[in-house]
């Protein structure tokens, strides 16, 4: 059983910053969870890719959209999460949710079936 809790959502003007964090615990240790996704979802809307690292082979991967904007890392350490977002934009207002998984090469990082661990989502609002 592995636990992800978000954290850091809230309320920006346009043009602002985040920084989000994913806290994640449990039976699986961190340095196995070698994936780490961020994904999206609004209210009627399909659960959409927005962040992903493979990070002990350094890749990354970013909704076109977000490139330039948005970067995800983690802290092994501290079994923290993150995706810092900046030059924030109303159209990415919605709710966030972190996720992670081992995944396998044959497994894409950018889809939400490759990951079986998922917390409850943190609310971002971006007003202009």
């Amino acid at each position: 059983q592995v636990h992800v809790a978000e954290s850091g959502g809230g309320l920006v003007q346009a043009g602002g910053s985040l920084r989000l964090s994913c806290a994640v615990s449990g039976s699986i240790p961190m340095v196995d969870l070698n994936g780490v996704g961020w994904f999206r979802q609004g209210k009627g809307t399909e659960r959409e890719f927005v962040a992903a690292t493979r990070w002990k082979v350094g890749s990354t991967y970013y909704k076109d959209s977000v490139k330039g904007r948005f970067t995800v890392y983690r802290d092994n350490a501290k079994g923290t999460v993150y995706l810092q977002m900046n030059r924030l934009k109303p159209k990415d207002s919605t709710v966030y949710y972190c996720t992670t998984d081992q995944l396998r090469d044959m497994d894409d990082a950018t889809m939400k079936a490759s990951y079986d661990y998922w917390g409850q989502g943190t609310q971002v609002t971006v007003y202009s």
